[in-house]
């Protein structure tokens, strides 16, 4: 009897949830978001591309800003913009795929600022070879980058999200952290377990009963940043490549409203959904015609500066 009550109870939870989730799709994310004026916000990668994109957004939203990535001088470029919005960051190189590092400098934050509110894991890397082609220690790198640094970062700082049950974790994964593309073995590997790795974190946050620190884990397809020069995609209307300020302003909207996962563009859930339904096969048949598995063609990658 018991077992039928709580299923009961549990079928009711699940329609109500599937109804707040379509209603609130529907309400604009300024209607609900949530205040972040104040927090303590640390991005990493935040020296180019996407994660000073999101250190801007922050700052405006009134956010202490602290600054992580290999790249120094692209860091004070970053931090100079940050500036003149009358933001004060606090800039510190580091190299992401090395551990110690992490860990020191993790502590030189405590000491300098105190305890982080918001962690962005955005820092990536992406080598673009075949697997085969790939260099171990490229390989390695990649890892390293792009999903073991979110393992120490979050070491480091949610032990004092949980103790004051606020916080929130943003880990950057992609659409390719959903479905595998050709040429993007490693790269792909590492973001599927982003994307694990995010899950399995949100439900041991709920299962220690704490409500008040969140998850979000963002799943773009190629953005326009210069990571993916080259790339090219058979139906750009379907399957844009991504305008970086939209995919900022989307992970800004998705932060603020606690959503679980972003996924850019709209499609990419659909194709989420498609590969729990369809065969493995006909999934390869739909990749090959949409041109999934031939977007990587033409890469350049990011190209250094003269």
């Amino acid at each position: 009897m018991n077992v039928i009550v709580e299923t009961v109870v549990v079928l009711f939870q699940v329609a109500y949830l599937w109804l707040q989730a379509i209603v609130l799709a529907f309400i604009p994310a300024s209607y609900r978001s949530k205040d972040v004026a104040g927090e303590t916000v640390l991005v990493t990668g935040a020296g180019s591309g996407l994660g000073r994109l999101l250190s801007i957004r922050f700052a405006r939203r009134g956010c202490r800003l602290i600054l992580w990535d290999v790249n120094t001088q692209g860091m004070a470029e970053t931090a100079e913009m940050l500036r003149k919005l009358g933001s004060v960051p606090i800039a510190y190189t580091v190299d992401l795929s090395k551990k110690e590092q992490i860990y020191d400098t993790a502590e030189q934050v405590k000491r300098d600022v105190g305890e982080v509110d918001i962690l962005v894991n955005n820092a990536g890397i992406v080598t673009g070879k075949k697997f085969l082609e790939c260099k171990d220690e490229l390989i390695q790198k990649t890892m390293d980058v792009n999903i073991m640094a979110h393992f120490w970062t979050v070491k480091c700082f949610v032990p004092g999200m949980l103790e004051r049950n606020h916080g929130h974790i943003v880990n950057i994964a992609s659409a390719a952290g959903i479905s595998g593309v050709n040429g993007l073995a490693d790269y792909c590997a590492s973001k599927f377990a982003a994307v694990g790795f995010d899950e399995s974190l949100r439900m041991e946050f709920l299962s220690m009963e704490k409500t008040g620190v969140h998850t979000t884990v963002i799943c773009p397809f190629y953005i326009n940043t210069g990571m993916f020069e080259g790339v090219q995609t058979r139906f750009p209307l379907l399957l844009p490549i991504l305008d970086p300020d939209y995919v900022a302003d989307s992970i800004i909207n998705g932060v603020l409203t606690n959503t679980h996962i972003v996924m850019l563009p709209p499609a990419i859930a659909f194709v989420a959904a498609l590969k729990g339904i369809i065969p493995v096969k006909c999934g390869m048949i739909l990749s090959n015609f949409f041109g999934v598995n031939h977007t990587m063609d033409n890469f350049k990658g990011r190209q250094k500066r003269d």
